[in-house]
């Protein structure tokens, strides 16, 4: 997997962004991360984007409810949106706004958004699945987090400050432009061919 590097610069206007991008599917945990945003004590706005899709025949539907539900009842409604699904044009834009990106899944094979975010200069909280484990350097390039709310909030808090969240933004970049930008991929895959003839 391959990445195009993001150079726009963030600027920072008070109110934390918070981005999740995905599937809306249960394995996704959203409900945790609303649960940790309930726990932030100052200013933010968490964006959803994503729309709901079945992961297999046995997955029941319902679940962007469940999680409308959920903000309602912690009283969110005002810092929490959900956009629906994106295209990779106007995902772009989400990630330029951003100034972190969460991602509480419980599995993943690879996690294209995690790298999406990275390659945007994202500072990241997320659990230690596909890719995080590859681009999450713990307090370098943002968080590995648990499943329990408490412990992703104190991670979020912690990326309050503007200074941290540039200085990550650049590293998790610098990574992710070492490891996946899509120059070094091709040389990489044009190497191995070459060395197969």
């Amino acid at each position: 997997m391959g990445i195009e590097i993001d150079h726009t610069k963030k600027v920072a206007n008070g109110i934390l962004k918070l981005l999740f991008v995905g599937r809306l599917a249960r394995v996704r945990r959203i409900e945790l991360l609303i649960q940790a945003a309930e726990k932030l004590i100052f200013p933010f706005h968490l964006t959803i984007v994503g729309g709901e899709e079945k992961t297999s025949s046995v997955t029941r539907s319902g679940y962007i409810k469940e999680l409308k539900d959920l903000v309602q009842k912690l009283n969110l409604n005002n810092k929490i949106s959900f956009v629906g699904k994106k295209t990779q044009e106007e995902l772009k834009e989400y990630y330029r706004m951003a100034d972190i990106f969460v991602y509480p899944s419980k599995y993943e094979n690879f996690g294209q958004p995690l790298l999406e975010a990275g390659a945007h200069g994202l500072p990241i909280v997320a659990t230690p699945v596909g890719v995080a484990r590859d681009i999450i350097i713990d307090g370098e390039t943002g968080y590995l987090t648990s499943d329990d709310p408490k412990v992703m909030s104190d991670h979020i808090h912690l990326l309050q400050d503007n200074n941290l969240r540039q200085q990550m933004g650049i590293q998790i970049k610098k990574l992710i432009r070492e490891k996946f930008d899509w120059v070094n991929i091709m040389s990489q895959y044009i190497a191995l061919y070459r060395s197969l003839l």
